[in-house]
């Protein structure tokens, strides 16, 4: 009891200080992707896989408590070894602010299935092995209400080191786009993702600006009305054909569908 009360606290404790990044986002401009504002997203991470001796980014995620990460389950591959990079902005240099974790315990949802995307369930908790330092360039992010919903059109913006375009270059930096939120009852139109997409995921964007390879695991950042950020969906999957495919927005697992897993995870392990 004792053991479950102090964890409660220390919940508490991240949760008042949760999606207030020392940098604002800009959230100004409005174009198909750009450089973040270095560390404006601070719950931000680099999921890397080793392959040899070497790391390389596969994924992004989002520290949503002291040492948990959230990302997404196709992220996550048996066998393969996974280090966390925060604090990161740009790839290509060292910047003084990294700091770098290795994955104590992969909890993947038990439900999902890499044969059966559209069955949802796209996501896996990472324990860190010991807590970052948290700082102007790593913070962690706010999580919705359980069975919150964004309105249709909310400006929402995606966060990532995925390609630039379809089969395009992996960018250095830190890339945003701003992605207006899609209602279910739209997205689930025929012509646009019809069955594929349940009611535990959201859609945003479907113009020209869309997630892609790379961006998969990272956040949807939308800002709630008491001004903080909260992580609302997590990138699932976009068009098989191009990124950015009108009327095939970015699918996100939905995280207001799943606070009683996480809650569950977090406390039991």
């Amino acid at each position: 009891m004792m053991q479950t009360l102090a964890l409660l606290l220390l919940q508490v404790a991240y949760v008042v200080g949760c999606g207030t990044p020392a940098v604002k986002p800009d959230t100004n401009r409005v174009v198909n992707g750009e450089d973040a504002r270095p560390h404006s997203w601070p719950w931000q991470i680099s999921l890397q896989v080793k392959h040899g001796s070497r790391f390389h980014h596969t994924c992004g995620g989002t520290l949503i408590g002291p040492r948990w990460v959230l990302t997404a389950g196709h992220c996550i591959w048996p066998g393969d070894v996974y280090r966390v990079v925060l604090g990161e902005h740009d790839m290509s240099k060292e910047e003084g602010t990294e700091q770098i974790r290795d994955v104590l315990r992969i909890i993947v949802h038990p439900n999902w299935d890499i044969d059966f995307v559209a069955a949802g369930n796209d996501l896996a908790l990472l324990k860190l092995d010991k807590s970052p330092i948290m700082s102007d360039s790593v913070g962690v992010a706010c999580l919705p209400e359980a069975g919150e919903i964004p309105t249709h059109g909310s400006p929402c913006y995606i966060s990532g080191w995925g390609n630039l375009y379809t089969h395009g270059p992996m960018p250095d930096r830190l890339q945003q786009a701003l992605l207006p939120v899609v209602e279910h009852s739209v997205c689930s139109r025929s012509d646009w993702w019809g069955i594929n997409v349940k009611s535990t995921m959201i859609c945003a964007g479907g113009d020209v600006v869309s997630g892609c390879n790379g961006d998969s695991g990272g956040p949807l950042n939308c800002l709630g009305q008491d001004g903080r950020w909260y992580v609302q969906g997590v990138t699932s999957f976009v068009s098989s054909r191009v990124c950015n495919e009108v009327k095939k927005p970015t699918v996100f697992t939905r995280i207001s569908a799943f606070t009683e897993w996480l809650s569950d995870v977090m406390l039991r392990y």
